[in-house]
């Protein structure tokens, strides 16, 4: 299978408006895949515990930070999200000449979900994916299927400073620093040669094979990319187009700039197709630490007919259960050898709700047109309430608890009166 899937941008001061860092993903993943949104809090763990990613269990550690999560509903990791430290993590699927095939290991999604479990900053997430990946490797169907569909992958970290860019092939990484401006990836790896931290063996590796001869400057992208650039043609389109988007609003790029950036159809962003965007994130997160971050959430598929719903992370954040798949625990398919030998039904509230409305959306025009609008309104109606305390600061937390569940209600109000 070729690479045909997501985009993760960052955009940091002076390229937003304000000193405010904004960090957005398109999941793009299997048309009937359903991707949930979580959240799970803060906990302390016992000496001795064990962690069950998807396909392998590891050692946990002693504290995880709450965290805010857009996952595929099969597995254990995520595509994306945000902890209470405001650390946001994306994760891209990139070929090389390395194989991808392998043995079942973590997959890219449990890295980005335990990085935000562990890491209370960018830097900090870099180092606990990597040791990971040294310790564990990465490998396994990212598919809920019996096909082999197995990639590496690159992330792309931000807290309220900076953001690195991780690039990985098998268990040889490299790693940027990115101190301002915006940046973006697609399927394809982007670090040439301003490498700010690396895996030991990474260059000898290269050099070892043949990738590198050792005299002219490394670049990573060069050495580990494929000798043709034919397999990540579309990604490249997808990239360009995104780099061309952000330089467009450089300066003044907000939560609608990649809100708008996401939902861009001509781009290839907001893909569709057997692959299509199943869910979208963009967060906002001031450098003044003293203000809160907003993470704003689909957990449906389409942007352009979805509704961006805030999170913020308070004392008493609540379970988002309309946004929460059916648990089928140790009698769900994926646990089971051979796995995938079914499909059971993963829709949560949200999800179903929205599927209806989005056939309404297709086969009738100016329904469709009046219900896109008033989802649009709804959208705004929360960006502006969320601006008054990404400004001033919180003033009601036990309000805020709820935010993301409530807007829920809202948007499937609107659908009832569809």
């Amino acid at each position: 299978m070729y690479p045909s899937s997501c985009d993760t941008f960052v955009a940091l001061p002076p390229s937003t408006a304000g000193q405010r860092i904004i960090f957005g993903k398109n999941s793009d993943r299997p048309c009937d895949e359903v991707q949930e949104v979580v959240y799970h809090p803060a906990r302390d763990h016992a000496a001795g515990d064990k962690l069950e990613c998807t396909y392998i269990e590891i050692e946990q550690v002693a504290h995880t930070y709450a965290v805010v999560l857009s996952k595929p509903a099969w597995l254990w990791g995520a595509e994306m999200g945000a902890n209470e430290h405001q650390v946001c993590i994306g994760n891209e699927a990139v070929w090389g000449r390395e194989s991808a095939d392998g043995d079942e290991a973590l997959l890219g999604m449990d890295l980005v979900r335990i990085g935000l479990e562990r890491a209370d900053t960018a830097e900090k997430a870099v180092d606990v994916i990597t040791e990971l990946l040294q310790k564990y490797g990465q490998g396994g169907t990212c598919m809920e299927d019996e096909c082999s569909f197995t990639y590496h992958n690159s992330f792309l970290i931000s807290d309220r400073k900076e953001a690195w860019l991780l690039e990985t092939s098998g268990k040889h990484w490299a790693a940027e620093r990115v101190k301002g401006g915006h940046r973006n990836i697609s399927n394809q790896y982007s670090i040439t040669t301003k490498i700010d931290k690396e895996h030991p063996e990474m260059r000898e590796y290269a050099r070892g094979q043949g990738w590198w001869d050792g005299a002219t400057p490394f670049n990573f992208s060069t050495a580990y990319s494929f000798t043709t650039t034919a397999r990540i043609e579309a990604s490249g389109s997808r990239y360009c187009e995104g780099k061309k988007l952000l330089q467009e609003n450089n300066g003044h790029i907000t939560a609608e700039t990649m809100m708008d950036i996401l939902r861009d159809k001509d781009s290839g962003i907001n893909m569709e197709g057997s692959f299509m965007t199943t869910g979208s994130m963009v967060s906002v997160i001031p450098t003044n630490p003293a203000l809160p971050g907003v993470h704003y959430f689909t957990a449906t598929p389409g942007p352009e007919r979805s509704v961006f719903k805030p999170f913020i992370f308070v004392k008493n954040n609540i379970e988002l259960k309309e946004t929460s798949s059916p648990s089928y625990g140790a009698d769900d398919p994926v646990k089971k050898k051979p796995r995938f030998q079914s499909k059971p039904d993963r829709k949560h509230a949200l999800f179903l709700e929205h599927e209806r409305v989005a056939a309404v959306i297709e086969s009738h025009e100016d329904k469709g047109m009046k219900i896109t609008e008033g989802m649009r309104a709804l959208e705004k109606e929360k960006r502006t309430e969320m601006e008054e305390i990404i400004s001033n600061g919180i003033k009601e937390e036990d309000f805020l608890a709820n935010l993301f569940s409530s807007c829920v209600q809202g948007e499937m109000g609107l659908y009832g009166k569809r």
